[in-house]
């Protein structure tokens, strides 16, 4: 029997990993030129460090989570998200007494047991960033700014900022127990996990997407309304800095963090084109995360982005990618007797900083230049009992068909110059 990926897993071919590898260069570039560097966390941690970090009543800890026991018994879970694992680190290695603040970016693989559909899988990729040490609203703003600057780069067209206040534990409270107060009445219209968690995690009930529970809470007290002053201050600063930095957004009531450590503002970006599964990303303010996973009481903001989403709406606009030119020489034998000559030359010229390949099954010229014209090789080089006599290489263009007598002595430094020429026509 043949065996396969497991169901919500995939393999990215080749042909793919080109996308991806454009869409890393931007990610990496862009959070690199904010002032974020990169942190490489474990792909898998103690459970209690997402119960503690996530929440025991979130969906992603009480359902999707990969969690096995390993041979010391000890309990360990495969990364849902990557949040809590920068808090532990941040923790662990004491950069709380270090300059602040911190400011990290992080993408891998991502795993929960979660009904795959498209773009959405169990393992699935996610980049993110985390600033830790400041509750300044102009780092909130920055984080957002941040976000959309990622997605304009990557060519996506009119994506919606959505955000909001999810308040703090000043106000919270007192909006959590009127939530409380009005769902009770209507708590039979809600779905079977709403009406669970209404008493305990009430403002999950208003991010749940089941289209009951929507229309049975449309007239739900608003959390903005019920914001303290530093909190409404905190939030009308966020929305200052984006509109003085042409960020564009939609307030929206309905977004909310149900996570206990979460405060101020939170975020999303939807690209309407991928339909009902809109959302690429988002993020919030977490000052509590840090304390709650066992460190000092120090404020947190970021975002995570689902990397397989981001595809799918880049590929809405696949004119604005990079094209890939997987080899930029490829060497051509006129005979086999001269694959020692080429598996040298290849070898020089990949030592010259040029992507090279040649043939390996003694295929005939013909076959070499067709298989050549398939993988988009940009130039072919010919080795044959002329050139290896007179002392010069055949250069032939793919794309013009122009061809060159190139002195064999001087064609790695000569490469260079032929490959701009042809880039420029």
């Amino acid at each position: 029997m043949q065996i396969k990926a497991p169901r919500g897993t995939y393999d990215i071919l080749p042909e793919q990993s080109a996308k991806w590898q454009w869409m890393e260069k931007i990610l990496k570039q862009t959070a690199y030129e904010f002032g974020y560097r990169e942190i490489r966390t474990p792909i898998f941690e103690h459970t209690e460090l997402f119960e503690r970090g996530v929440g025991e009543t979130s969906d992603i800890v009480s359902k999707e989570m990969y969690t096995f026991k390993d041979k010391a018994e000890r309990s360990i879970t495969l990364r849902p998200e990557g949040t809590a694992s920068c808090a532990r680190a941040f923790i662990e290695h004491g950069f709380y007494s270090g300059l602040l603040p911190v400011k990290w970016y992080y993408s891998g693989p991502m795993f929960r047991y979660d009904r795959p559909q498209t773009g959405r899988f169990r393992q699935f990729h996610q980049f993110g960033v985390e600033a830790f040490g400041s509750d300044n609203p102009f780092l909130d703003a920055e984080v957002i700014i941040l976000l959309m600057e990622i997605v304009k780069l990557l060519g996506v067209k009119e994506p919606e900022l959505h955000i909001n206040s999810v308040g703090c534990p000043v106000c919270r409270p007192m909006y959590r127990q009127l939530l409380i107060e009005y769902l009770e009445p209507i708590k039979t219209a809600l779905c079977s996990d709403c009406q669970l968690r209404y008493a305990v995690n009430p403002l999950r009930v208003i991010d749940c997407k089941n289209h009951s529970c929507q229309a049975a809470i449309k007239e739900h007290p608003l959390l903005s309304d019920s914001l303290c002053p530093d909190c409404t201050l905190h939030y009308q600063k966020v929305k200052s800095a984006l509109s003085a930095n042409g960020i564009d957004f939609i307030h929206d009531d309905n977004l909310v963090r149900g996570l206990d450590y979460y405060t101020n503002t939170a975020f999303e970006v939807h690209i309407p084109g991928l339909g009902a599964q809109s959302a690429v990303g988002g993020g919030g303010r977490y000052n509590g995360l840090v304390k709650e996973c066992g460190g000092p009481d120090v404020p947190g903001v970021g975002f995570a982005l689902g990397m397989e989403r981001m595809l799918l709406a880049a590929d809405l606009y696949q004119d604005q990618q990079e094209p890939a030119n997987p080899v930029d020489v490829f060497i051509i034998t006129m005979e086999s007797r001269f694959i020692d000559q080429a598996m040298q030359l290849t070898t020089q010229i990949r030592r010259a900083g040029i992507s090279a390949d040649m043939d390996y099954n003694d295929r005939s010229p013909r076959a070499q230049m067709k298989f050549a014209d398939k993988i988009k090789a940009r130039l072919v080089i010919m080795i044959g009992e002329e050139e290896i006599e007179k002392g010069y290489y055949l250069v032939r263009d793919m794309q013009t068909s122009n061809q060159y007598q190139v002195d064999r002595e001087t064609l790695t430094e000569n490469l260079p110059g032929i490959l701009l020429k042809n880039e420029e026509d």
